[in-house]
């Protein structure tokens, strides 16, 4: 089974005020970037609303969690933005969107990132998890509510 903490990292998790779910995946794509996570943020923004297209990342309950796999990866990742206040996402259940995991990694390793996918959606459905994430001061104190994920 797969851990949320072992993809996310205090130094992927920002505390944002965006005003769409543009800005917001491109604040995410760009501190991955800023961090040498990533080489091509153009890339993996496009990837990502490409993927929006499809059908919405936003998957209710305040969360969405837009995704991409592309070649070149060598290894998954989850950034999370942590918003001030709600963006529209287009959510399933209409709700803005305050929690964003964005989720990005090879191409080649889709049992891998269904799990991670699996694996969050599991933990966001804990209504204590994402009521204390909200609250959280520092990445370090988000970071820790994984521990357990």
């Amino acid at each position: 089974m797969v851990r949320i903490s072992e993809y996310l990292d205090p130094d992927y998790i920002q505390f944002l005020e965006a005003s769409s779910r543009d800005d917001v995946i491109t604040a995410l794509v760009d501190k991955m970037s800023d961090l040498n996570v990533i080489s091509d943020s153009k890339s993996l923004f496009d990837a990502i609303i490409e993927r929006e297209k499809i059908v919405t990342t936003g998957i209710g309950m305040g969360v969405a969690i837009p995704h991409a796999k592309l070649p070149g990866y060598d290894s998954f990742f989850i950034a999370l933005g942590i918003l001030k206040t709600g963006v529209e996402w287009n959510a399933l259940d209409g709700s803005p969107v305050r929690l964003v995991f964005l989720i990005a990694g090879p191409d080649d390793k889709q049992t891998e990132y269904l799990q991670i996918l699996s694996a969050l959606t599991q933990a966001v459905k804990h209504d204590d998890l994402r009521k204390t994430l909200l609250t959280t001061k520092t990445p370090e104190e988000a970071y820790k509510l994984f521990k357990g994920f």
